[in-house]
């Protein structure tokens, strides 16, 4: 039997609560980017790179206030941060070619990305139940994926199985930053780990985006409507990067990436009171 006063401790509930909150923080870039697609602004890579860059002033001004030395390797947060980048700009690409709820069901594919890494080089243990529920999961993105193949109209997006092979790549990218991530914060230090992931995001962003989307930058027309989903997007990626360590190392990835399962619900509720959708 579930022994519930061991399953409700005050570790457990803060986890619970928190997990719900980055989950609306997700929910919310999902809009952001879906928003800016709809407008034809096809610019990944600048939307996270605010993100990147507040994260390197703000927690890289309070790394050099402390005057400590790193606990890891400066160079271990270069892979770190190249396949945060990659991440954040392949499932922000789907947007142009699937739905919305195509893409949050997707990027659930991180669950078991996740649980798959941990168990190889964290040695995290699951039990059986939870192996069940992860099968049940990735059977249900299999049924999204063939649903988006046979679908008899495209108004989802332009290419939608393009679109759910670059969040399906994306979400594995996110899984290997987590579990990273996860190893770091609970070897190394919390601070640290967002200033070099906000310095090395940031570097590998700016050429990503001199290469990449130059042409697409000069051509935005820069009103208010164009300006504020790229923002808003900045400010609820920096809340999540920041929360997402305390998270990590108090629950685990695991616990971080079954929390942003929700994030269908807080989208449902988005459209309901915020666009007057019915649900």
């Amino acid at each position: 039997m579930i022994n519930f006063n061991e399953f409700w401790t005050k570790k457990t509930l803060i986890g619970l609560g928190l997990g719900q909150f980055l989950s609306l923080l997700i929910t919310s870039t999902g809009f952001t980017s879906s928003e800016l697609s709809k407008r034809g602004i096809n610019a990944p890579t600048s939307q996270s790179f605010l993100n990147y860059v507040f994260l390197a002033i703000i927690y890289g001004s309070i790394m050099l206030y402390r005057k400590k030395a790193l606990k890891a390797k400066w160079y271990y947060y270069i892979p770190l941060g190249l396949v945060d980048v990659e991440g954040n700009f392949l499932v922000v690409k789907a947007y142009q070619y699937t739905s919305l709820t195509s893409v949050m069901l997707l990027d659930c594919w991180s669950i078991p990305s996740v649980m798959v890494l941990t168990w190889i080089f964290l040695k995290t243990k699951y039990r059986f139940r939870k192996i069940v529920g992860v099968l049940v999961c990735v059977a249900g993105l299999v049924v999204v994926i063939f649903s988006d193949v046979h679908a008899g109209d495209r108004a989802g997006g332009s290419n939608p199985l393009k679109g759910d092979a670059l969040v399906i790549a994306g979400a594995t990218l996110y899984a290997i930053s987590n579990v990273s991530e996860e190893f770091l914060v609970k070897n190394a230090d919390r601070v640290e780990l967002l200033a070099m992931l906000g310095l090395f995001g940031a570097i590998i962003s700016a050429i990503q985006i001199s290469i990449l989307e130059r042409s697409e930058l000069k051509s935005i027309n820069w009103s208010a409507g164009a300006a504020l989903p790229f923002v808003g997007f900045a400010v609820a990626m920096f809340l999540f990067y920041s929360l997402v360590p305390i998270l990590l190392k108090s629950n685990g990835s695991t616990m971080l990436n079954l929390s942003l399962l929700t994030s269908d619900m807080w989208s449902v509720l988005i459209r309901v009171f915020a666009y007057n959708e019915k649900g």
